[in-house]
C-alpha cells in the first residue's frame, strides 16, 4: 500500500488542548528499547482529568510498549513521566499503582486459581481523596456478569468475563487514571459493547482513561482525543472526531 504520509513529514496535530489545561498524566521525550532495538521515539502525550484518550495503530506500532513504559515495566527507557503533579519516571510499578495509576494489560493476567472475589481482593487499595471508593457491590452493579459468579475460579471464565474481571480488579485500587490495553481484542461483540458502556460510566464518575485500541468504531464510541502511532512515532494527534474524518491518516496508519 502506498503511504500517503511520508515518514519524514511532521506529525499531524488537530485541536490540541491549550497549554494552560493541566494534565493528569504528562509524557514527554519517551524512548523505549527491547535490547538494542529502539521501539519508541520521543513520544509526547497527555491525559487530562475526566478524559478518554485513545492510542491507535496497527499491531507493532508501539501501543502496548507505551503503556508498559508509563508503568516503568521496560528494562530500558528514557523520558519524563508526570502523574498528578508528581514525577514518576523512576518509580517502580507498585509505587506508580499506589499513586493512583491503574493498568489493565492486554493479556489480563488474572489469577486463574483464585475466585472472582479473591481476584478483586488482590487489587484492593485504600480510598483516595476526591474519588468514591470501589467496593464489591459497586463493581457487581457495573459488571452484573461478575456478580453472578463471585465464587467462580478465574480459569473457568470466558475471555470476555476475564476482561471484565481484570478491569474490576484494577478499579479496586481506586485509580484516578486507568491504562486499558486493547480491551476489545478477541472478545465477543456483546462484551465489547458492555466494556464501551463501562468506559463511558467511568468517565462520568471522574476516572480518566488512556486506551490502546485498533478498533476505530470502539474508539469512536468512547474516545475524546486520539494519538496515532506508527513504528514508535506519533503520526497524528487530535480529537477523535477529526481522526474519524481524516481518511488520509486512517488509510496510512489504521486500515488493514
Amino acid at each position: 500500500m502506498k503511504e500517503p504520509i511520508a515518514e519524514n513529514r511532521p506529525s499531524i496535530r488537530i485541536g490540541r488542548p491549550s497549554p494552560q489545561d493541566e494534565a493528569l498524566l504528562s509524557v514527554s521525550g519517551l524512548n523505549a528499547y527491547y535490547g538494542k532495538a529502539h521501539i519508541l521515539f520521543d513520544l509526547a502525550l497527555d491525559v487530562r482529568p475526566g478524559e478518554v484518550v485513545v492510542l491507535m495503530g496497527r499491531n507493532g506500532a508501539g501501543k502496548s510498549t507505551t503503556m508498559k513504559s508509563i508503568m516503568n515495566m521496560m528494562d530500558r527507557k528514557e523520558g519524563a513521566l508526570c502523574f498528578a503533579g508528581r514525577d514518576i519516571s523512576s518509580l517502580p510499578p507498585y509505587r506508580i499503582s499506589q499513586a493512583g495509576l491503574g493498568y489493565v494489560p492486554e493479556d489480563r493476567r488474572i489469577f486463574t486459581e483464585l475466585t472472582v472475589l479473591e481476584n478483586l481482593e488482590v487489587g484492593r487499595q485504600p480510598a483516595r481523596a476526591g474519588m468514591p471508593p470501589w467496593s464489591h457491590d459497586r463493581l457487581f452493579e457495573m459488571f452484573p456478569n461478575l456478580g453472578e459468579m463471585p465464587g467462580r475460579l478465574g480459569g473457568r471464565m470466558s475471555g470476555g468475563e476475564q476482561q471484565m474481571l481484570s478491569i474490576a480488579r484494577t478499579l479496586m485500587g481506586n485509580p484516578s487514571l486507568v491504562l486499558l490495553d486493547e480491551p476489545s481484542e478477541g472478545i465477543a461483540p456483546v462484551i465489547v459493547e458492555k466494556i464501551a458502556l463501562t468506559i463511558q460510566r467511568l468517565k462520568k464518575q471522574g476516572v480518566s482513561i488512556l486506551l490502546s485500541e485498533q478498533n476505530i468504531t470502539f474508539a469512536e464510541w468512547v474516545g475524546d482525543r486520539a494519538y496515532v502511532l506508527e513504528k514508535g512515532h506519533i503520526r497524528f494527534e487530535g480529537s477523535m472526531k477529526d481522526l474519524v474524518r481524516n481518511e488520509e491518516v486512517r488509510s496510512a496508519y489504521l486500515d488493514l
